[in-house]
């Protein structure tokens, strides 16, 4: 392996080691697929995406520092607000649209999902699982949870949509959305067993399997 190759290796390591939510994501992209970051911050995983999955493809980014930042780390990024939609972009013109922990801090949730299903074959969301026991026990204390996952306090929070488990599996089910593949994590493990109870972050693939089906 070259040095370019280890330096890539060791990065792509180092990013999954502190997202767990990336290396979930990963796994349900196929190689060489081209994929849409909405909300992509500054531009790690769409990087990650690249040295793991040899990917292809663009962020969507509103904020100036989270642009520049893409640049630097040598993603395509396109600026603007998500809440307008993606107007700018054809039907099915990426293998999957991905949304990681940026759902809750939408608007028009419903309206970004279907838009993410117009834009891409598939769509991948990652989300803080609000039914997890200890945010439950928060709750039932008085007060609004915070945690690596929910880092806000109530008066400086970005979230206006949050959902567990069980709500987002609802709503897919009432709009005829497939599931095709859910992965419950908490502290970056796997949660198998009461998911909505025992999970802490949600990671949900959805459409119709197209786009993993055709490589």
């Amino acid at each position: 392996m070259s040095a370019d190759g280890r330096a890539r290796t060791r990065h792509a390591a180092q990013v999954a080691a502190q997202r767990a939510d990336f290396a979930a994501i990963a796994e349900s992209i196929a190689t060489g697929s081209s994929v849409l970051d909405l909300g992509c911050g500054d531009g790690t995983l769409l990087r990650y995406l690249k040295e793991t999955r040899s990917t292809t493809g663009y962020g969507v980014e509103i904020a100036d520092e989270g642009v520049l930042a893409c640049v630097k780390n040598g993603v395509s990024v396109v600026q603007s607000d998500l809440e307008r939609g993606l107007s700018g972009f054809e039907d099915d013109s990426f293998d999957y649209v991905v949304l990681s922990q940026t759902l809750q801090a939408m608007k028009n949730s419903e309206i970004i999902i279907r838009e993410m299903l117009r834009v891409g074959r598939e769509g991948i969301v990652t989300f803080p699982n609000f039914g997890y026991w200890k945010n439950r026990l928060e709750v039932l204390r008085g007060r609004m949870p915070v945690s690596d996952n929910l880092p806000f306090e109530w008066f400086n929070t970005p979230n206006v949509r949050l959902c567990t488990v069980a709500d987002f599996e609802r709503f897919c089910a009432e709009r005829d959305i497939t599931i095709v593949e859910r992965k419950v994590l908490t502290n970056g493990r796997a949660v198998n067993a009461l998911p909505n109870l025992l999970g802490a972050l949600a990671v949900y693939h959805f459409g119709n399997g197209a786009a993993r089906l055709k490589k």
